[in-house]
């Protein structure tokens, strides 16, 4: 029989800066998806356009781009055959393989990407980048750097 052990409780300075992770990162993804809106995109929307826009070919095939948005492949599906529905991007078979598929981006979809990129980079540097200095950023990213790798290698365990 295992032995239970005492939870580690939060200390009150652990605590703090965990609910203002919290909150910032819901505030922050709130601010963005509404500032995204007036060009009928989402979050999800726009990061396909991104990781599509960024890869050789402008696709990529549907179970990498499921990982790279952290998507269920069946989320991702849907997602797709909305912004199929939008023409911003279209599916097509994998020659190599006769079960895989792209998500490939149209030429309106890069066009959209064009015109929105411009806006959100703005809507970042306005609601992010811009409220803290240079150090700050830099400590930022060199505080947060650990918890993503960590949470990479956690990707795909139970």
């Amino acid at each position: 029989m295992e032995t239970e052990t005492a939870p580690r409780w939060l200390t009150d300075t652990e605590q703090c800066a965990w609910r203002t992770h919290l909150e910032v990162n819901k505030l922050l993804t709130y601010q963005l998806e509404k500032d995204l809106q007036p060009f009928g995109l989402t979050m999800n929307d726009y990061e396909i356009l991104v990781n599509l826009s960024e890869s050789e070919g402008v696709r990529m095939r549907m179970s990498d781009l499921a990982s790279a948005t952290l998507q269920s492949k069946s989320r991702l599906s849907h997602q797709i055959t909305r912004m199929e529905n939008a023409n911003l991007v279209r599916r097509e078979n994998c020659e190599s393989d006769r079960r895989g598929l792209y998500a490939v981006l149209t030429e309106h979809g890069l066009e959209t990407m064009k015109k929105v990129a411009p806006h959100h980079v703005a809507s970042v540097r306005r609601h992010f980048i811009d409220l803290l200095s240079p150090e700050a950023l830099t400590e930022l990213d060199k505080a947060l750097k650990p918890i993503a790798e960590h949470l990479r290698g956690q990707r795909g365990r139970p």
